[in-house]
């Protein structure tokens, strides 16, 4: 509705200034129709929507091992519940704390635990971290066990052992 006041609001105003006019109500309604779909269609990117999860929907997971040949050992391999995979590229927001793992290189990975009982700790599961990577150039400087909020499109990771079995792609703090 909020764009159909928009585009009402657009065409009062060019009609003040004369440069274009609407000769009945027939016209309006066939203008506004026509227009509509364009601002639907060009705004619904902008406009789209994150969802909310917390961790322990992620905790939906159960382990398997796994062996993996090129390195020559056995590890846990995801069991993904159908909750959590339905949120395969889907947008989402998550709330954690920060771990660095390489400030240099802008790789930190968001955890459901502070840095003393995360997964690299000991004290929690690979489905407690999520990797963050960041647009280009909007990487930031976060420190240990901030509290934040990042938004950016979930993806499942099974067989890539250089990653978390989470990762937040174009990733931004919300």
């Amino acid at each position: 509705m909020t764009r159909f006041i928009l585009i009402k609001a657009l065409v009062e105003r060019s009609q003040k200034l004369k440069t274009f006019r609407l000769r009945s109500r027939k016209q309006f309604w066939l203008a506004t129709f026509f227009f509509f779909p364009f601002f639907l269609l060009s705004s619904s990117q902008t406009f789209a929507q994150h969802k909310k999860i917390d961790w322990a929907l992620l905790a939906k997971v159960e382990w398997g091992e796994k062996y993996f040949e090129e390195y020559d050992e056995t590890v846990y391999y995801p069991d993904f519940s159908k909750d959590v995979l339905a949120l395969d590229g889907t947008q989402i927001e998550i709330q954690g704390y920060i771990i660095p793992v390489d400030v240099e290189s802008g790789y930190y990975v968001l955890s459901a635990n502070p840095f003393a009982s995360c997964f690299f700790c000991g004290n929690a599961g690979p489905e407690s971290v999520m990797e963050l990577q960041f647009i280009e150039g909007n990487k930031g400087a976060y420190k240990t066990d901030e509290i934040l909020t990042f938004k950016g499109k979930l993806k499942l990771n099974w067989d890539d052992l250089e990653h978390c079995n989470y990762i937040l792609q174009n990733a931004t703090k919300k």
